[in-house]
């Protein structure tokens, strides 16, 4: 993915990483550390121009986190960590650093609902007394509540200012995970719910009001997740809807963010870079015996420490080498040259070629076609001015947004600018995409000449023509047109 020992080469770590990691899934359980600490666990970030109708002039920013989640999962469900901090980082000029963050902190305040048994008040075991139908109800017995600010300059040490709702309301409510149909009212009571916490709010700095949703959602990631870490038991040049999707059954947590495209762009420079991270807490301990309430647990101090990171789709799943998983989630982009040995020779396509030698492995190293399509961006398309190479979801908010019932799943492969890998929207097949860049699809495109300046040529690649997908289609078929643009998480039971 890199190769020259300048910027490029801290590049090729970005690069690499994500064409061989999210040529698979989404970011779940994808280093030791984050997969004993799901809440903080993030799984896959989107950034795209709004294209809701009289959206346009908007950029959504969607940052998931908890994979795996049961729709079953209680008694306790799948709140948030209020001792972490949840961040979504914007880049606006291109050179690798935050100049804008919008933080997440969540609340969880015991109700502590009580029957009278036999005389005696005693505290009920569940999240709820009965049907719940709006936000901070009665028979709610564990409310969830977060605040949203947005930094400008560095993420720790810039200008902070809270962003609020009408009347100045600093704290919002988080809807209650979908515990089931008779909690809710019936198949179509959660959605109802759920919709009366998408919140209109007053960003500092921006002219115009945007929106919020923090809440569970339907996992929106469509992969044949066991079949591709069995050695890709699959057939990649098979159909693709062939294979069931591994994340069918899931719901996540989203937080999802619309802001005007004015307020995060300057003049001249309409290519942004988005990422999402985590982090919590350097000092916890555990009490022992805790106090009675909610959360008294565990005891957090000191200061901050990222644990997780995600820009492009899973670069550190099954890119990244094993004793630097960890490692990578705490890193920012400026730093990414520390892992340009795992971009510059990728060891996904090695493997395809290994698996299914009718699909030859590119051989033009290093791999700057993997360094345009994820470390800076591709020419003519979201690639900034004076770039610092690193990994990130990079997107040109001067391309228009394609309406959704003539998105192209493929985005830029399928001649669609719109989408990926010029950001990320929920219908992006991005592991056929990516398998395809990863074989050297970028080769074939840019022809002998290097239209697309990517550094290498048809003959670098002989699978690059090649349809290669995991079998579980993405589509905009699939998901809602209007914000948050993800589905109704699935119920606990209906």
């Amino acid at each position: 993915m890199n190769f020259v020992r300048i910027p490029l080469h801290a590049c090729v770590l970005a690069a690499c990483t994500m064409t061989a990691s999210g040529a698979f899934a989404s970011s779940h359980r994808e280093a030791p550390s984050i997969a004993g600490t799901p809440k903080v666990d993030a799984t896959d970030f989107y950034m795209f121009r709004s294209y809701e109708t009289g959206r346009q002039d908007y950029v959504t920013l969607i940052a998931n986190y908890q994979p795996d989640q049961s729709p079953y999962g209680g008694p306790n469900y799948f709140a948030m960590d209020p001792n972490a901090l949840y961040e979504i980082h914007l880049d606006t000029d291109g050179d690798a650093v935050e100049n804008i963050t919008f933080q997440f902190r969540f609340k969880n305040t015991l109700r502590d609902i009580q029957l009278p048994i036999a005389g005696k008040q005693v505290s009920i075991p569940l999240v709820q007394a009965g049907g719940i139908t709006g936000p901070n109800q009665a028979t709610s017995n564990l409310r969830e509540t977060f605040t949203l600010n947005i930094v400008r300059g560095d993420r720790r040490t810039g200008v902070s200012e809270a962003v609020t709702a009408a009347g100045g309301v600093k704290e919002f409510d988080k809807p209650t995970d979908n515990i089931g149909d008779k909690t809710f009212g019936g198949p179509t009571g959660y959605a109802a719910y759920a919709a009366q916490h998408l919140y209109n709010v007053n960003i500092p700095g921006c002219a115009a009001p945007g929106r919020v949703f923090v809440g569970q959602r339907k996992d929106p990631f469509s992969v044949a997740l066991g079949q591709v870490f069995d050695l890709i038991n699959l057939n990649p040049l098979g159909t693709p809807n062939g294979n069931p999707d591994a994340l069918a059954g899931k719901n996540v947590t989203t937080m999802a963010l619309e802001v005007p495209i004015a307020c995060v762009t300057t003049a001249g420079k309409p290519i942004i870079g988005g990422w999402t991270t985590a982090s919590v807490r350097q000092g916890q301990l555990v009490a022992s015996p805790p106090k009675r309430g909610h959360g008294t647990t565990t005891l957090a101090g000191g200061a901050w420490a990222q644990v997780s990171r995600l820009g492009m789709p899973l670069v550190n799943e099954v890119v990244i080498g094993l004793k630097d998983k960890d490692r990578f989630n705490s890193s920012k982009p400026k730093d990414d040259g520390q892992f340009a040995d795992y971009v510059t020779n990728p060891t996904l396509p090695a493997l395809v070629q290994t698996l299914f030698p009718s699909a030859p492995a590119p051989t033009n190293f290093p791999r700057t076609d993997l360094v345009a399509a994820f470390l800076t961006g591709v020419e003519g398309v979201n690639k900034p001015a004076n770039v610092t190479a690193s990994e990130m979801l990079r997107l040109n908010t001067g391309i228009a947004p394609t309406p959704k019932a003539t998105q192209n799943n493929l985005g830029v492969l399928g001649n669609d600018l719109a989408g990926f890998p010029n950001g990320r929207r929920p219908g992006d097949d991005v592991v056929d995409a990516e398998l395809r860049v990863a074989m050297g699809v970028l080769c074939v495109a840019t022809g002998a000449s290097d239209t697309l300046k990517v550094g290498c040529k048809p003959s670098d690649a002989p699978a690059g023509s090649a349809a290669i997908t995991d079998g579980a289609m993405q589509s905009a078929a699939q998901f809602p047109e209007t914000f948050p643009y993800l589905n109704t998480p699935l119920p606990g039971a209906q």
